[in-house]
């Protein structure tokens, strides 16, 4: 169930990696490990952002729960100038990424790839849903 407005998900395959996708907040949930595969997919050296994924702190509790084990996931920033507040899962779960935060995040610690990984996924999701 979507953490956001608990509305079933639906599971998207690209090269053996699993997105859960929202379709109504179209909100997205990465399993651990997924994000920094999907952005290798798209032609980005991955290392930065699990460097960022891996330091970054919890800063806040959130009210989302997590879609695998149902603990409230915790708020994390990433990013240097630009910092992005995501919903990370405190046992390693994974993270929940409202629309648009998958671009801004890798965009925000792989400078000038931002532009790159929005196309990406914008093909991601029409290719897959069908739009």
């Amino acid at each position: 169930m979507c953490p956001t407005c608990k509305q079933p998900m639906i599971s998207l395959h690209l090269a053996g990696v699993e997105i859960d996708r929202c379709l109504e907040c179209r909100g997205t949930w990465l399993d651990s490990g997924e994000l920094e595969l999907l952005t290798e997919l798209a032609g980005i050296e991955p290392a930065e952002l699990a460097r960022a994924l891996r330091l970054a702190r919890a800063v806040d509790k959130g009210r989302r729960r997590c879609p695998r084990c149902r603990r409230r996931m915790e708020i994390i920033e990433v990013g240097r100038a630009t910092r992005v507040a995501l919903d990370r899962c405190p046992a390693g779960h994974g993270l929940w990424l409202e629309r648009g935060e998958v671009e801004a995040v890798v965009g925000s610690v792989s400078e000038g790839v931002g532009g790159a990984v929005a196309a990406f996924f914008a093909d991601i999701y029409r290719n897959d849903l069908g739009l």
